[in-house]
Parts: structure tokens; C-alpha cells; sequence
């Protein structure tokens, strides 16, 4: 359904699937750790398939094209995802700081808007990725209707940047569907996302998908639950439809 366009983005040319109708809706989606892959492309052909334009960009750009970092192996063996994880990820995960970020996602979400037609753009999230889809709410109070954060990592910490703090000047509707017993995620950081969420007066889901593990969304992985998934793409098409 999609192709891959290039972006100027604020330190290099970056890669990003873009998949749907021009002139729909717009979503940005933003990767998991793992990356630009065949595995996000389906999931973006999914989302559009419901009436919007996607556009995933390769957030790690600056490390290398997304065949660079793409796995060699199939991550369903058993160790292989944790191998992966143990090559340096994380080190490119950790360089992608809020200063660097930003800016960046103001380059997605002029690309994407762009393709969409006028009016809001919803943004999801994978694990990482919904650490900057909450980020992107908050930079873009009159942009962003609409956030899905799924498996999230690290959504709050004790720093001042810390992205559940975003949350406070969006005007965002957020839907969040956590892994269970996730060490990135644990309970209460969930119960301290959902202060955040009330107190600011954000109409929300803050769910924990009782069984599934981090990373259950990704079916090219061993850790993939096909019912959490499928409830993840429920309640993000619900998200969707009521915000744009």
C-alpha cells in the first residue's frame, strides 16, 4: 500500500513509510526499538486501511538507514530478540534525548501534514516510540488530538523531562495499553501516568493488558500476543474515530 519517501530531517536525510489515501487524517506512527522494519510497515498499512494517511519515520536516522539496523535474524528464536537488544540498541535509544527529538518530530509532522488533509493528526507509539508520541502531544497543544502509547517504556521517571510532564499542556485525547509486570512500565509508574492524566483533565484509557509482555504488538518478535494486539488495534481505531 505504502512507499518509502525521504525527509529532511534537522541532522540528515531520514527515511519513512507512507501508506494510505492523501488527504485523509493524519497518524504518525513512531517505531519501537527495533526499528524501521517490514513488521511496522503492516502495522502502518493497517492503521490506514481504517481511513487515514501514516507516516512511521526511521527515529534513528542519524545511526543509519533502516537496513543498516534492521535485525539479520528471525527475533522469534528463542534468544535472538535478546541478542538484538544486546548488539548497542539501547545506546541509540538512550542518544535520543528530548533536544534532539523535538525537533525532529516537528519534521514528521510537517511531512505528514503535507499528505493529510486539514485538521488534527493522531499519534501512536511503541515502546519507545510512545515516550515520543506523548512528547509530541505536548509540543504540538493544537496539532495533536490524539495519542496511543502501547507497551510504552520509561513514560515516567523523576527527571524534568520526563514525558508523562507533556501530558499538562496537550490537549490531547490518550489511550495506553501497558504490558504486564513490564520493568520499563511497572504499576506505579502506571498509577503516577494516571495522576498525570487526571489532573490535567485529558480524557483517557490507561490500561495494563493482563498476561502480555513488552513488546506484545510486534509479531515479527517471540514475545507477540496476538489477543493483546488485537485489542491494542481495537482500542486505537476507537481513539481515532472519535478524535479525527
Amino acid at each position: 500500500m505504502g512507499q518509502t519517501i525521504q525527509i529532511q530531517a534537522p541532522d540528515g536525510v531520514a527515511e519513512a513509510y507512507r501508506t494510505g489515501e492523501a488527504g485523509r487524517p493524519g497518524v504518525l506512527l513512531f517505531i519501537d526499538a527495533i526499528g524501521l522494519r517490514r513488521q511496522i510497515e503492516e502495522m502502518a498499512d493497517r492503521i490506514a486501511s481504517w481511513g487515514y494517511v501514516v507516516l512511521a519515520p526511521n527515529v534513528f536516522y542519524r545511526d543509519g538507514s533502516a537496513a543498516d539496523l534492521a535485525p539479520q535474524g528471525d527475533l522469534r528464536d528463542p534468544g535472538a530478540r535478546e541478542a538484538f537488544f544486546a548488539s548497542g540498541v539501547m545506546d541509540r535509544v538512550s542518544a535520543l534525548t528530548p533536544d534532539r527529538s523535538a525537533p525532529d518530530t516537528a519534521a514528521w509532522v510537517r511531512a505528514l501534514e503535507e499528505h493529510a488533509g486539514p485538521g488534527s493528526i493522531g499519534v501512536t507509539g511503541y515502546c519507545m516510540g510512545a515516550r515520543l508520541a506523548v512528547r509530541a502531544a505536548g509540543q504540538f497543544p493544537s496539532t495533536v488530538a490524539a495519542v496511543g502509547g502501547f507497551h510504552g517504556a520509561g513514560l515516567v521517571t523523576d527527571a524534568d523531562d520526563s514525558p508523562h510532564r507533556a501530558i499538562a499542556a496537550s490537549t490531547a485525547e490518550y489511550a495506553f495499553g501497558h504490558a504486564d509486570q513490564d520493568r520499563s512500565m511497572p504499576l506505579e509508574a502506571v498509577a503516577a501516568l494516571e495522576k498525570a492524566l487526571t489532573a490535567a483533565g485529558r480524557p483517557h484509557l490507561n490500561e495494563v493488558y493482563e498476561g502480555a509482555a513488552h513488546g506484545y504488538t510486534m509479531a515479527d518478535t517471540s514475545v507477540y500476543d496476538e489477543a493483546a494486539t488485537q485489542r491494542h488495534f481495537n482500542v486505537l481505531q476507537g481513539l481515532l474515530a472519535r478524535t479525527l
